[in-house]
């Protein structure tokens, strides 16, 4: 789904069941910092992949 996000990450996101950048569209940035194996950097590149495509990652 996302190049650079650590093992951990995709594993918290996978169980939450979010599989694309479409689906991480619907979560707010504090909602991914309270999953287990989401932290600062996780949410840097989740920020970096929506900056590409001109999206916003919600507070």
């Amino acid at each position: 789904m996302l190049e650079g996000l650590a093992a951990p990450a995709l594993r918290a996101l996978a169980e939450a069941e979010i599989t694309t950048l479409e689906d991480l569209r619907l979560i707010t940035e504090s909602e991914l910092l309270a999953m287990h194996g989401i932290g600062p950097r996780a949410i840097r590149t989740i920020q970096m992949a929506f900056n590409r495509r001109g999206w916003i990652l919600q507070k």
